[in-house]
């Protein structure tokens, strides 16, 4: 299983509306390596619910549910999504101070790459983060 990290600006689409409608599809990704990533996902992997600019806080965790196909909002082939369920809403939030912070974390993408959308996770980040969420799956 690999893992990732996926952000979402709450005012667009937050975590609350996700568990609401119980599963989407992963859309609005124009960044290559973003791109690539969904791409790469699996269906069974699993990723960070990442609030970006307001909150700026990982909240969540989903399930890929269906693996990488054309963005259906838009005719540019080059774009793709990836469906998601819901999976578990972390106990305690990890915000990204909480991240930056911590020196186990300090080659993950969320710090690296604060700007890219989709972000792979090690699985040594992926316990660090669930640690810190004081959450187990």
């Amino acid at each position: 299983m690999n893992y990732w990290l996926i952000k979402s600006e709450p005012f667009k689409y937050s975590w609350d509306q996700f568990v609401n409608d119980k599963e989407t599809f992963w859309d609005g990704v124009r960044n290559y390596q973003a791109r690539n990533n969904l791409r790469a996902m699996k269906k069974g992997d699993l990723a960070f619910w990442y609030h970006s600019n307001e909150g700026m806080e990982i909240v969540g965790i989903a399930k890929v549910t269906k693996e990488s196909y054309q963005d259906p909002t838009t005719d540019d082939t080059a774009w793709l999504v990836v469906n998601f369920k819901p999976v578990k809403k972390l106990k305690k939030p990890v915000s990204l101070a909480t991240v930056k912070a911590d020196i186990r974390l300090e080659k993950m993408a969320l710090v690296k790459a604060q700007r890219l959308s989709v972000q792979p996770v090690t699985p040594e980040e992926w316990e660090i983060i669930l640690e810190l969420a004081e959450t187990k799956l």
